[in-house]
């Protein structure tokens, strides 16, 4: 039998994401973000064509993305509420690391499988905060996807896009236990 690594596997099954709107300073400083980013560069990455890259938010750059966002909103028409849901994890969080999908060429490696590649960066980026005992969320939502926003407040290339959001900071409340999947009605299991 393999040697279980207990706490390892305790974490995974007890980790619990923080709402952005629950994450308050301090945040990881720059060397204690390094070693959450040189985690999350552990994914798997068939072909080792490292498909993705990071973009460290913090301060000012908070305060200019939330401000691009409630613009963009307003451009597009959305809501009141859409508008603040779209500015406020920028507002909320004290730091936030843009995960971008950087896709290569590749006759080996399927455009897929980079995305795979850069997903397992972001729920690894994710554990590494939290297992640290930081608070985290990864977010998304059309903000992250709106191409004009990407490009224009992030630098993104016309073949890059946003994978992940992912708020770190000092948890201000524990958030309550959520439902989880039933294992038996998700699984089928096969011997022949």
């Amino acid at each position: 039998m393999p040697q279980t690594n207990q706490a390892a596997l305790d974490f995974l099954l007890t980790r619990r994401s923080r709402p952005a709107k629950m994450l308050r300073a301090p945040a990881p400083d720059d060397d204690a973000l390094r070693v959450l980013l040189t985690a999350a560069a552990r994914a798997p990455d068939h072909g080792k064509l490292e498909p993705w890259r990071f973009i460290v938010l913090r301060d000012r750059a908070l305060v200019r993305l939330a401000d691009a966002a409630a613009a963009r909103a307003t451009a597009l028409g959305r809501s009141e509420d859409d508008i603040a849901k779209a500015r406020g994890p920028f507002d909320d969080s004290p730091l936030c690391v843009a995960v971008v999908e950087s896709p290569r060429d590749s006759d080996k490696i399927p455009a897929i499988e980079q995305t795979y590649s850069t997903g397992a960066v972001c729920l690894a980026l994710l554990n590494a905060a939290l297992a640290s005992g930081w608070g985290a969320s990864w977010i998304s939502g059309w903000v992250s996807h709106d191409r004009t926003f990407a490009e224009d407040t992030l630098g993104l290339a016309p073949h890059e896009r946003v994978a992940g959001l992912i708020h770190i900071g000092t948890e201000s409340a524990t958030p309550p236990e959520r439902p989880r999947p039933d294992i038996d009605a998700i699984t089928t299991w096969m011997s022949e």
